[in-house]
């Protein structure tokens, strides 16, 4: 089974990777974006008998810094 992890900044966390990318855009030329924040995608080929709480285990634990970071799992199939 196939499953995607969105791993996004919480809310209110600075995001400087995002802001050179806005600043980035900006100095393009491209007018409208109002704003920009970077995340990661981890894509997981897992065997069928692994858990969603498992799955929920091995973000908590090491794909998603839980201080500062959200996460979200998706099938990708």
């Amino acid at each position: 089974m196939k499953k995607r992890i969105f791993v996004t900044l919480k809310p209110g966390v600075l995001d400087p990777q995002g802001r050179a990318v806005h600043h980035a855009l900006d100095g393009l030329g491209f007018d409208g974006v109002n704003d920009v924040r970077i995340g990661r995608l981890v894509e997981l080929d897992l065997a069928d008998s692994v858990t969603d709480e498992a799955i929920g285990q091995m973000c908590e634990k090491l794909l998603a810094n839980m201080v500062i970071e959200n996460y979200r799992i998706e099938d990708a199939e």
